[in-house]
């Protein structure tokens, strides 16, 4: 028998059906995750982010109308939830990072090929240069680069206009080359990665 899609689950859990409430939030933990991961840039505030996003997304239930998509709904809701946790916490120590990562050696680790190494590396320096973005700009281009929504997605995620939104990613996107790599900084900056990023011609 197939998996109840999120409409069905959708309208057991807002009847209270406590297993529907469980089974959506299993299915989107990962993607909720995945956000909240590249929103705080590490590991613990994203568990931390990522469960208090999830109590968002079950308070939210019974105000969820269906005017938008399910998915669009829980990274609207996941992104302020996430957002507002970082903010609860700026006034936190930030813990100095270990000797290593200060004179930009990687840690000792067990044998591996250079591929994992060179991945590891590279999410570490995506998730600095994200982290040095200004919020606007790093939650716009995570929306779109990394969790794939479309700009009308995203500017309902944000409640914005799709004009801002692809203003925030162009912006976004050259900060975050010029951090990534300053040479090519000019020849990276606002260049859409596929036709669906460019502005449509206005007739």
């Amino acid at each position: 028998m197939p998996a109840p899609d999120d409409a069905a689950l959708l309208r057991a859990a807002q009847a209270g059906d406590r297993e529907a409430i469980d089974a959506l939030l299993r299915r989107h933990q990962e993607r909720i995750h995945g956000l909240c991961r590249r929103l705080t840039g590490n590991d613990t505030d994203a568990l931390d982010a990522t469960q208090e996003a999830m109590i968002a997304v079950v308070r939210g239930l019974p105000r969820f109308d269906g005017r938008s998509a399910f998915s669009t709904w829980i990274y609207r809701v996941a992104t302020n939830a996430c957002l507002d946790e970082l903010r609860r916490r700026q006034r936190r120590a930030v813990e100095p990072l270990p000797a290593y990562e200060q004179a930009g050696d990687r840690p000792a680790m067990a044998p591996s090929s250079s591929a994992v190494d060179d991945t590891v590396a590279a999410r570490v320096d995506i998730d600095r240069a994200l982290g040095l973005l200004p919020e606007d700009f790093r939650v716009a281009v995570i929306l779109r680069d990394l969790c794939r929504l479309d700009y009308a997605e995203i500017a309902e995620v944000l409640a914005v206009p799709p004009g801002t939104v692809r203003s925030r990613i162009s912006r976004g996107r050259s900060a975050l080359a010029a951090i990534l790599d300053p040479e090519r900084a000019g020849d990276l900056a606002g260049n859409p990665s596929s036709p669906e990023d460019r502005p449509t011609p206005r007739s």
